[in-house]
């Protein structure tokens, strides 16, 4: 199992809300509802069998930068990911 990044250029429709994404290698959640799957043990690698939707919870400023905590409504576990320049504001904002 690795504990590096694996850049994983996927495209995939949103199991919440229907919004079809297209991947760069570094998305990992919907732009429009902020929701993900629980999939990876370390980013990219695709490892976790739990596949359980990860429901963002917060949003905080590290820095300059912004970052969503998710939760998975099926295990727990919690993942921390950056905030994309085309994620929908309107949905950052509910977080705060």
């Amino acid at each position: 199992m690795s504990q590096t990044f694996i850049k994983k250029t996927e495209d995939f429709t949103c199991e919440h809300c229907g919004n079809a994404m297209r991947g760069d290698g570094y998305t990992n959640h919907c732009s429009n509802c902020l929701f993900s799957k629980h999939v990876d043990v370390f980013p990219g690698d695709r490892a976790e069998a739990c596949g359980g939707m990860m429901e963002p919870r917060t949003v905080l400023k590290r820095g300059e930068t912004y970052i969503i905590t998710h939760q998975c409504l099926r295990c727990g576990e919690e993942q921390s990911v950056r905030v994309r320049d085309d994620d929908n504001f309107e949905a950052l904002l509910l977080l705060c």
